[in-house]
């Protein structure tokens, strides 16, 4: 399968996903410029973390109307796979393609550091090679991160098995303490509907080299390539 990873202005964590896809899997993958109009050609698009345009407004806002973004919602719509990371992640939700919003940490602060997700979803293209209730190691990097959505979209996301990833302490509970930025029911990622647009605030990329701390992130991308082999 071929990946594509989309570079905006202010883009940081595209040269971490290409390597890791590149280096680490050895999947082909190629850079897609914010300008570009069409992503034929490719089975998987990553947007990741960064800055988008300078974060100007709300983390992804002027982005989501770069060309390219149409693009990716075609794509989904047709039933490609995306996946957002932190900055792609608000993307994804000012592109409608994902529910809610993504508001400043309730501590105003930037955080960095380490987080333990919950898997709460395995029947995603991102999630088959994992196990419910699992623990995995992923580090964060934003100042954007408290998702938010009304008690009645949390309801249907809890409905639709829509969250994939919560925040939880090293025993699996999911804490006010382990929540780093106060999302609303410690959600740190969510998919569509149809499951093949997966949005999540860590940085799964950043966790595939025993050398960065952690190789969990690797069993994300892997299932990717686990689901699209099947489908062949």
């Amino acid at each position: 399968m071929k990946f594509g990873v989309i570079v905006f202005p202010g883009s940081s964590g595209d040269l971490d996903a290409y390597h890791l896809v590149k280096d680490i899997l050895g999947a082909p993958v190629e850079y897609i410029w914010h300008e570009e109009r069409s992503v034929q050609g490719f089975d998987c698009l990553l947007l990741p973390g960064g800055s988008s345009y300078g974060n100007y407004l709300r983390g992804g806002a002027l982005a989501r109307y770069s060309p390219v973004v149409s693009a990716v919602v075609d794509f989904a719509h047709q039933g490609g796979l995306v996946l957002g990371i932190a900055n792609g992640f608000q993307v994804l939700t000012e592109a409608g393609l994902l529910p809610g919003t993504l508001y400043t940490n309730t501590d105003t602060r930037f955080r960095c550091h380490f987080t333990t997700l919950r898997v709460e979803n395995t029947e995603t293209p991102f999630t088959r090679n994992l196990d419910r209730k699992q623990l995995l190691s992923i580090p964060i990097a934003h100042d954007e991160g408290n998702y938010y959505v009304d008690a009645a979209t949390l309801q249907k996301l809890e409905a639709n098995g829509q969250i994939v990833f919560r925040y939880a302490d090293q025993n699996g509970q999911t804490t006010e303490e382990a929540n780093p930025n106060g999302s609303v029911s410690n959600i740190a990622g969510v998919c569509n509907e149809t499951r093949n647009v997966l949005g999540m605030m860590p940085h799964p990329e950043r966790a595939g080299e025993a050398v960065l701390g952690s190789t969990d992130g690797l069993t994300i991308f892997k299932s990717i390539i686990k689901y699209w082999e099947g489908r062949q």
